[in-house]
């Protein structure tokens, strides 16, 4: 049984996670105590093996579209498409974490 996931639903709770966990920071830093936020890099880790699942869910069914066991031509393109987008989406929030590790690293003290 293969599990449908949303890349955009995905991206959309990951980035409610980090503004609630940039919210969480800010609170415990003022001195209330607040919940546990999850660290970044779980949530990219999450989000990586959430592309990583889509990519294989694509690699089955064009396999499964080339042997002949059961896969419709469009079955196999739409979850070649979500694992596209997904990726497209992990590369876009790489290249923006990067640009902005870059504006950091330039600021003058």
């Amino acid at each position: 049984m293969s599990i449908a996931i949303n890349p955009l639903a995905a991206a959309t709770q990951a980035l409610s996670a980090v503004s609630s966990a940039g919210a969480a920071t800010g609170a415990a830093s003022a001195g209330s105590a607040g919940a546990a936020a999850t660290p970044f890099s779980d949530l990219m880790t999450d989000a990586i093996g959430q592309v990583n699942q889509l990519d294989d869910q694509a690699h089955a069914a064009v396999k499964g579209l080339l042997s002949g066991s059961g896969v419709d031509v469009h079955q196999a393109m739409i979850a070649t498409q979500k694992a596209s987008m997904a990726f497209e989406l992990a590369l876009a929030v790489r290249n923006k974490a990067v640009q902005a590790y870059q504006q950091v690293v330039g600021m003058q003290f």
